[in-house]
């Protein structure tokens, strides 16, 4: 399961709308290889499900996860900061061991 906060659910809905995205776009995340603690996210909005995707749904929100991706996101909370920190998605995964600096990239 991954799941949604509302700060984050609300800044979904107003990309979709800013960026001209219909109602059939939802959200893909997806882990790939890079990144300086070596895995990084992908975050994206994709209309197409294909046969071997997960698909959740949290707060009127689909979220699109590949079987791969899977593995490494299981019980993750996307999440949505605008402090002083830094603006943007970020992503609470109780299955990293540890993540870089930025919040973009880490290790299981």
């Amino acid at each position: 399961m991954i799941n949604i906060t509302e700060k984050a659910k609300e800044h979904v809905f107003d990309l979709k709308q800013k960026e001209g995205y219909t109602d059939d776009y939802n959200i893909r995340v997806a882990v790939n290889g890079g990144g300086c603690s070596g895995l990084m996210y992908d975050l994206k909005f994709d209309n197409q499900i294909n046969p071997a995707d997960q698909v959740f749904e949290d707060k009127g929100i689909k979220i699109l996860v590949d079987k791969k991706s899977l593995l490494y996101l299981l019980g993750t909370t996307l999440d949505f900061s605008d402090g002083l920190n830094g603006k943007g998605f970020q992503f609470i995964n109780p299955n990293a061991s540890r993540t870089c600096g930025c919040g973009e990239s880490f290790a299981v």
